[in-house]
């Protein structure tokens, strides 16, 4: 098999958050970044899993600058074969999903596994946008995948609960918890991702947006505490004074 994994670039979720350019831009400085764990849980530990299993290669994509690369190293050393980073900003999930489904489509790849959000923006619109423009099926919130005879076996979330569903290769999906189990690369890892091919490519599309500001939610008001042996006065402050979310 040959699996393609995406994997994105984004802030712990300690940084702190702030904005320049008069609020247009994403102020970076002291930011630690890491692997988005969706992707890199999930969808990258599962896809190494099935070439161990099956054998094949697993290839990383990352829309992203040259600071991205030392998270596609960690991926590498995970276990992934090789990666593919175009060079351009991500500004937009168009742009993004048109830059990872021109390059899907050129390596011919039978499964596309992406994380079923990044931590930084929490869209979860990208993997479909890749299926929609590759005109291949697409599995959200998958949680098991297994792949037997040209044909993926996953189970997805669904509300109140999980569906089994079926799909004939090559299909992009969403990886969500319970797909795998997070991996700590070793030291024979971390040594041999030095050398693993990281190909560089420049983008073909530009965003089709543009941000006109960023905001910072409200600050949290202040706290009502209430006695645990007054609970009717916890439910008329509910009815009373609660604001809806």
């Amino acid at each position: 098999m040959k699996i393609l994994v995406c994997i994105s670039q984004a802030p712990d979720t300690t940084s702190r958050i702030a904005f320049t350019e008069g609020d247009k831009a994403f102020d970076s400085s002291g930011v630690q970044y890491i692997v988005n764990p969706y992707d890199e849980w999930y969808a990258l530990v599962r896809a190494i899993e099935l070439k161990e299993q099956q054998g094949g290669t697993v290839t990383t994509i990352t829309i992203g600058e040259a600071a991205c690369d030392p998270i596609i190293r960690k991926a590498l050393a995970i276990g992934a074969d090789d990666a593919i980073r175009v060079n351009a900003a991500p500004e937009d999930s168009m742009q993004v999903a048109q830059l990872i489904a021109e390059q899907a489509q050129a390596g011919a790849f039978d499964a596309i596994l992406c994380g079923k959000e990044t931590i930084d923006h929490n869209g979860s619109v990208v993997p479909a946008m890749v299926a929609e423009l590759l005109d291949l099926p697409f599995v959200a919130l998958a949680t098991s995948l297994e792949v037997e005879n040209g044909i993926a076996k996953m189970t997805r979330e669904v509300g109140g609960g999980e569906e089994s569903v079926e799909v004939a290769l090559p299909f992009v999906a969403s990886a969500s918890k319970g797909m795998a189990e997070q991996r700590i690369p070793n030291m024979r890892g971390i040594m041999s991702a030095r050398s693993k091919p990281l190909n560089v490519v420049e983008a073909s599309a530009d965003a089709p947006t543009s941000v006109s500001k960023f905001t910072l939610p409200p600050e949290k008001g202040a706290c009502k505490m209430i006695d645990a042996d007054r609970p009717e006065e916890l439910i008329r402050l509910l009815r009373e004074e609660a604001k809806a979310i």
